[in-house]
């Protein structure tokens, strides 16, 4: 698998730890170095509100490791309350990974109880049936977005007025091209 393709989230690319953490961390390594891998990756890949969605296909490949291995690291980090998991799909192999946010966040210190829970999702390429014709498509259709202060602008043919009449006193106030009161005789020259 190829390397991910790096994100900006609104937390920026920092991600915040407390020493305590570190300290467990390191002895996480120690534990079940794997696990202390997969915590990493997780971590690395973490939006604003502290939760990732990725398969598990995409972190063996992330992890270079197989699916027995992922499956034993989620565990230890399941059971040490490292990761909170919920479930997304029917049979498990894909989720929602729930950082606890007492370990490692985003964004300021005040903020770290966000994590119930909004994700980051992480879709890999090989997982997909048109995985032959990424980077191929057409491009979706952009709609324009209008900056503070700008107006829109019309542009283009457009559509045709409506056909029906104005409301009374809701005219519109546009100059006269051709004065029909002229062809009509009411005015002498």
């Amino acid at each position: 698998m190829q390397q991910l393709p790096n994100t900006s989230t609104r937390g920026g690319n920092w991600v915040q730890t407390e020493r305590a953490a570190h300290e467990a961390w390191g002895a996480l390594i120690a534990k079940a170095p794997k696990a202390a891998q997969l915590m990493h990756v997780l971590v690395a890949r973490v939006g604003p509100h502290n939760a990732v969605v990725v398969s598990q296909n995409t972190l063996m490949a992330l992890t270079k490791t197989s699916r027995r291995t992922v499956q034993r690291a989620l565990t230890v980090l399941v059971e040490d309350r490292w990761i909170e998991v919920r479930q997304v799909g029917q049979n498990g192999t894909v989720n929602a990974y729930v950082i606890n946010d007492r370990v490692a966040w985003t964004g300021k210190r005040d903020g770290i109880r966000y994590s119930l829970f909004s994700a980051s999702v992480v879709v890999s390429d090989e997982e997909q049936p048109d995985r032959d014709q990424i980077g191929h498509q057409e491009p979706l259709r952009r709609v324009p977005s209008i900056g503070r202060g700008e107006q829109q602008l019309p542009t283009g043919p457009g559509l045709a007025p409506p056909s029906e009449p104005p409301f009374p006193g809701m005219e519109h106030d546009l100059p006269a091209t051709h004065d029909s009161r002229h062809d009509e005789g009411k005015y002498d020259e």
